[in-house]
């Protein structure tokens, strides 16, 4: 299903999902070598971190998200512009977090960042 808004990718943000994601690929090739069942942490962020880009791309507003004005990164495209951090993980010491703006274009959204929280 398409969401709502189209997903554009700073490179940066990028490079950290892809990362993320082959991280979560070598986790689990790992897991079903050694037969075990549990997902790895690197599974568990990894889906996390899709499931809070999927929210984003239907509802930029869903609760979950607790999405929220950021202040202190600039909008990539339109100075003075505002910057979003949503929730990519809650109550876990160095949780996740996404940070995004609206554009360039209509119905577009572009990711800024994914990093932990310091």
């Amino acid at each position: 299903m398409r969401g709502r808004f189209e997903i554009v990718w700073q490179t940066p943000a990028r490079s950290v999902f892809d990362a993320l994601e082959a991280a979560a690929q070598k986790a689990y090739q790992t897991r079903s070598k050694l037969g075990k069942e549990k997902a790895s942490k690197q599974e568990g962020l990894f889906k996390q971190v899709v499931k809070c880009i999927d929210l984003l791309e239907n509802n930029p507003r869903h609760p979950s998200l607790q999405t929220h004005e950021f202040t202190s990164i600039e909008n990539p495209y339109r100075k003075g512009e505002r910057v979003f951090e949503a929730y990519v993980q809650h109550k876990t010491p160095g949780a996740y977090r996404l940070f995004w703006c609206y554009g360039p274009k209509k119905r577009e959204i572009t990711i800024i960042a994914i990093t932990p929280h310091p």
